[in-house]
């Protein structure tokens, strides 16, 4: 396996996101979204695209990690964990500069114990309340 950073290529999110069955997003909205990321890893086997990891956020504040993303055939072989542990050492290196800098995550439904894993907790385990999405209806 080979670990890139920050290659944002519009055409391996969209396959990525359709591989997991989340849809995908018109070219120039995916692009503006990449463009926006602030850390990105991509993994590859044999020069395909397999998984894919991103920061968004303030940069020094407040960081979310998001579209942690691996094809069905890889999940399970630590691909995840691999992206997680590239995302997680950037945080660190964001931390020399604020060492209290939020750093949140939404897990998909049935993944919050590999999350937990990373130290992760659920909000209200923090005090923090719930996490809420505005509702696009």
């Amino acid at each position: 396996m080979e670990v890139k950073m920050n290659i944002n290529n519009v055409e391996e999110f969209n396959f990525l996101y359709d591989a997991v069955g989340w849809g995908h997003y018109e070219e120039s909205i995916a692009k503006k979204a990449l463009d926006n990321t602030i850390y990105s890893v991509s993994i590859y086997n044999e020069g395909k695209i397999i998984g894919y990891g991103r920061i968004i956020g303030d940069g020094v504040c407040f960081l979310h990690i998001h579209d942690v993303i691996v094809i069905p055939e890889y999940q399970g072989k630590k691909v995840g964990t691999l992206i997680m542990n590239k995302l997680l050492e950037k945080v660190d290196t964001i931390k020399t500069e604020n060492p209290n800098v939020r750093v949140y995550l939404g897990a998909s439904i049935g993944k919050e114990e590999f999350y937990k894993k990373f130290g992760f907790i659920e909000r209200l385990n923090a005090g923090l309340g719930n996490g809420m999405i505005l509702n696009g209806k």
